[in-house]
């Protein structure tokens, strides 16, 4: 049965909000190690290489689990053909004429504008637009995100 309403805001980023709505945190959340997830190697190159520029930061952040390969390989796989189809259109152009002397747009501005929108849903989710950063407190540049979210919570 699906639910209604908003879905709910993983318990990391509501801390590191610091939880602005004061409600109570979901204890029962399940809690895996903060750990990046090995890139999967079906990869495209150009996702691998999200991949990597961005594990690391979201792991930092303790956003990042091997609970979320799958939606951040898709944000990463969306990355790369987001990429390039806004290549060829710089290359190319969006526009040609076809046999028949009608002008056409070309497949990839649709592709780039698809991939763009999923890039978009997935980096909500992972805290990756500036509306999204600026409920987080913190500088992101943690290099221990316990540590961090024990000063935040006022713990020693």
């Amino acid at each position: 049965m699906a639910t209604r309403g908003r879905k709910p805001t993983p318990t990391a980023i509501k801390m590191l909000e610091g939880n602005p709505g004061k409600r109570a945190l979901n204890n029962n959340e399940p809690k895996p190690a903060k750990k990046a997830p090995r890139c999967p190697s079906w990869l495209e190159d150009e996702a691998k290489k999200e991949w990597k520029r961005m594990g690391k930061i979201l792991e930092q952040m303790g956003l990042l689990t091997d609970m979320d390969m799958a939606a951040f390989a898709g944000y990463c796989q969306a990355f790369a053909r987001w990429k390039e189809a806004e290549e060829f259109l710089t290359q190319h152009g969006s526009i040609v004429r076809t046999p028949n002397g009608y002008l056409q747009q070309v497949p990839q501005v649709t592709i780039a504008q698809s991939n763009l929108k999923i890039v978009l849903k997935f980096c909500e989710q992972f805290g990756l637009t500036p509306s999204a950063r600026s409920r987080i407190a913190g500088d992101g540049a943690a290099t221990d995100p316990e540590d961090d979210m024990e000063l935040l919570l006022g713990g020693d």
